[in-house]
């Protein structure tokens, strides 16, 4: 489904791969409201300061995507082809350089050669269209599948549309958003609301996900609305809207985890508070120890038991541990073999759950993770070559 009011175009720019897509734009055909979360990685590529300053109007046209090159620690040239790479789209549109904001991602430290954008201006422009799946592919790296989620809901008698199109495989372990997201909505709403709804939205989705512990100098998520269905009735509905869009996106882009082969809810419940529940919940779910036992079906409840001891957010007291509805630990002691057989035929599946028990405070938090298989060493080990 397309939010009224968008358009979506992919070419092939050759920026790192000949013979796939890696350039993309979503164009709005008016000014669009706008907010954004950024990484908050002290190291920054160009491409994320460059939007930062960009988006302070609160008003857009769209954003200008690639994908094979970071853009990331060139220096003052990283900025320089940032600015250049959008400047000749933005004049071929018939816009203002500052109305495109700009986003990338792929191999850090490589110069961005923004002679290649140029080139492609033009066909780039002539492939916009109403189809949203270029583009979802134009933005990929490691990623095995495109990631797109959309949902509708009524407002009056306007049907509002939110879509979400993102990318995200590995080096993700969002603080902020995801790897790079873009959600388009034909709602009509001022910029402080939409930021308000995104921040709330990504704190509940992106920001509960890990596959590698690692966070971007690229992360950015980018949400715009049209306003093509006029305002709205009930900024609820659109909040409900918008999170379970990227809660769709979170849990594909951890589903496609590099050489994931297995989806995990970790959650953490009887903590003091939900800060320290998440806290205890990420320390589990990023532990190397765990993710291995999680590929290799092993239900080896001292791993989750040392991260939990050294995340900070256990008092020490008992705890107890269950894969789905087998409980494998009660009051900090194994239960037994039977127990343990139990588990492991509930980790044959492709996704489960893990719940620890820390006390009866009112605390919990879930945290959705992968396992770590060979493949995940084999996709690193190659990225660059």
């Amino acid at each position: 489904m397309v939010p009224r009011g968008f358009k979506f175009a992919a070419v092939e720019a050759g920026i790192k791969y000949s013979g796939r897509l890696d350039l993309g734009l979503i164009l709005c055909e008016g000014a669009a409201s706008v907010a954004a979360t950024f990484t908050k990685n002290t190291i920054v590529a160009a491409p994320v300061t460059l939007s930062k300053e960009r988006i302070k109007s609160g008003y857009t046209r769209g954003v200008l995507v690639n994908s094979g090159n970071a853009n990331a620690c060139n220096g003052e040239a990283g900025m320089t082809a940032a600015i250049k790479s959008s400047a000749k789209i933005a004049a071929e549109l018939g816009i203002a350089s500052e109305d495109l904001l700009v986003c990338s991602t792929g191999v850090i430290g490589l110069p961005l050669p923004a002679e290649k954008f140029e080139a492609a201006a033009p066909s780039l422009i002539a492939a916009l269209c109403d189809d949203i799946s270029p583009f979802s592919r134009a933005i990929m790296t490691t990623d095995l599948v495109p990631k797109v989620a959309s949902r509708s809901f009524k407002s009056g008698q306007e049907t509002i549309t939110v879509t979400g199109i993102a990318k995200g495989s590995g080096m993700i372990k969002p603080n902020m958003a995801t790897m790079l997201a873009f959600i388009v909505t034909d709602a009509g709403l001022e910029t402080e609301i939409l930021r308000k709804s995104l921040v709330r939205a990504v704190e509940l989705s992106f920001n509960r996900i890990t596959v590698d512990g690692d966070t971007s100098t690229n992360d950015t998520a980018i949400l715009m609305a049209s306003g093509a269905g006029g305002k709205l009735d009930d900024v609820n509905s659109f909040d409900e809207a918008l999170t379970e869009v990227l809660k769709e996106l979170a849990r594909m882009i951890v589903k496609d985890g590099e050489g994931a082969t297995k989806v995990v809810d970790i959650t953490v419940t009887g903590a003091k508070d939900e800060e320290l529940a998440k806290r205890a919940a990420f320390t589990i779910a990023e532990s190397p120890l765990v993710k291995t036992a999680l590929y290799g079906e092993d239900p080896n409840w001292g791993r989750i038991a040392g991260a939990l001891g050294r995340s900070g957010a256990h008092d020490g007291g008992p705890f107890s541990i269950l894969v789905g509805d087998v409980e494998i630990v009660a009051g900090g002691v194994g239960v037994g073999a039977d127990a343990e057989r139990r588990a492991h035929e509930i980790m044959t599946g492709d996704e489960f759950s893990i719940t620890i028990k820390v006390g009866d405070g009112p605390g919990e938090a879930t945290v959705t993770t992968c396992d770590f298989s060979e493949k995940y060493i084999t996709i690193n080990a190659d990225y660059r070559s």
